[in-house]
């Protein structure tokens, strides 16, 4: 179930283990992205790169594109 969440319930989230992956290319994530993200660029996400999250707990992605 995928929705759009402000910024208190980001935080709230990630105070409750939620993990956050950054799905700009790498070079991107490199630059700027938010503590504790992972890099899944979106041309890259599949089954297999997204074996490192725990299933058990929530998945917050995200992009930061000021173009």
């Amino acid at each position: 179930m995928s929705r759009l969440i402000d910024r208190d319930q980001l935080q709230k989230l990630i105070a409750q283990g939620a993990q956050l992956v950054e799905v700009l290319p790498a070079d991107e994530y490199r630059e700027d992205h938010l503590p504790g993200a992972r890099s899944i660029p979106l041309r890259q996400v599949s089954r297999e790169s997204t074996t490192s999250l725990d299933a058990n707990r929530p998945v917050i992605v995200y992009c930061w594109d000021m173009s």
